[in-house]
């Protein structure tokens, strides 16, 4: 599975196997349903000797996911809908649309059907790294290749893994992720774990999702989250300035420089954890500097948090023990966004060709790729 920490992001999005949209008639989404529980059986059951249970409870999430969608227009018709989620799958509908109409994004059946799971989370993701490192563990799939996280559908399994970690000497972190998508291999629904979002957060995770559509290259996460995070970023503006939004526009412009002031505090406190872990010290030398940088980039948040009028939207995320795990996810979806920015520039802002010119970039050797595009990784 892929995905991307809530708590780093202002969004949250999981990426795994398989979905299927029913189809239009009632006996065709049967049929439907059955083939792709098929193709989720055979494809599990070739994975499930090379690691157990965790295939398994993979397998279990994605027929839940299966099991419980059906047409956004179906809900939409439905009298008995409330009006609120009649809402708001109506605004899902429209930037759905216009996210292929005018972002170029794909025209296919992702994101046109609903999903109530009943829980407020579809899945909970695992970081890890050494106690001296701020390089993560990584974990290796077919499709998604390999990604610096690993799901579970159900909390308390990634509590345990999580546990597991620690017990051997790791840092360990979980992220709880409200959204999910398949990278364009099966149908992607909208869940009812994403619609606690403001309308424009929603927008723009139907953007980015859409984008690993486009580009994507696996094993190599910072490279395709940015490239989604930057495609997420200009059709939110061209989304919003569309719709004559200038309030919602304004709000969030005023958000997205406060989250790349968080970003850049986490990243010079990844930096100099790094500059740390290369040095000589003895360990528990280098284990009090280390709580010492933890504690100082609270301190920091605090004066920044001071300059934003008191902004207090990040304070969950400091209130808590914090560990190089959780570091993991500013490193990931936000080293490469200045670089694929300026690719994104130098064409004039045309989507096309900079969807044109990633796919050349995606192509080059990752080392290659990353210097030219990322922050250093090492």
């Amino acid at each position: 599975m892929l995905t991307r920490d809530e708590s780093v992001r202002s969004d949250g999005a999981v990426r795994a196997f398989s979905d299927q949209s029913p189809g239009p008639s009632a006996q065709r989404p049967i049929n439907k349903l059955a083939v792709s529980l098929l193709r989720l059986f055979v494809l599990f059951v070739s994975l499930y000797p090379l690691s157990g249970c965790y295939y398994l409870q993979a397998f279990t999430g994605q027929m839940e996911i299966l099991s419980k969608r059906e047409p956004i227009e179906r809900v939409i018709d439905r009298p008995a809908t409330a009006p609120e989620l009649r809402s708001r799958l109506e605004y899902v509908a429209a930037a759905r649309d216009f996210a292929s109409r005018e972002l170029g994004l794909p025209d296919n059946k992702s994101y046109r059907s609903y999903a109530d799971l009943g829980r407020p989370y579809v899945v909970w993701n695992v970081f890890a790294t050494e106690e001296f490192s701020v390089q993560p563990k990584r974990w290796c799939f077919p499709v998604a290749g390999c990604v610096v996280y690993r799901g579970y559908f159900r909390e308390q399994a990634a509590k345990r893994y999580a546990q597991r970690l620690h017990r051997r000497g790791y840092d360990t972190a979980i992220g709880a992720v409200p959204a999910y998508s398949t990278l364009g291999h099966f149908d992607d629904p909208v869940l009812n774990t994403m619609l606690g979002w403001s309308d424009a957060q929603l927008a723009a995770t139907l953007f980015h999702e859409l984008a690993h559509q486009v580009v994507y290259v696996p094993g190599d996460s910072d490279f395709n989250e940015g490239f989604a995070t930057v495609v997420e970023e200009e059709g939110l503006e061209r989304w919003l300035t569309a719709r004559g939004a200038k309030a919602q526009l304004d709000a969030w412009r005023a958000q997205r420089a406060r989250h790349r002031e968080f970003i850049d505090l986490l990243l010079r406190t990844r930096e100099r954890l790094k500059t740390l872990y290369a040095s000589a010290l003895p360990a528990d030398e280098m284990r009090s500097r280390k709580q010492y940088e933890f504690g100082l980039m609270k301190l920091e948040y605090e004066r920044l948090k001071a300059s934003w009028g008191g902004y207090s939207g990040y304070d969950g995320w400091f209130s808590r023990t914090l560990n190089n795990a959780h570091l993991v996810s500013a490193a990931t979806y936000h080293g490469c966004v200045p670089g694929l920015r300026r690719v994104l520039d130098l064409v004039g802002g045309d989507l096309e060709k900079f969807y044109a010119r990633m796919k050349a970039i995606a192509g080059k050797e990752g080392a290659s790729r990353r210097s030219e595009l990322c922050r250093s990784e090492s």
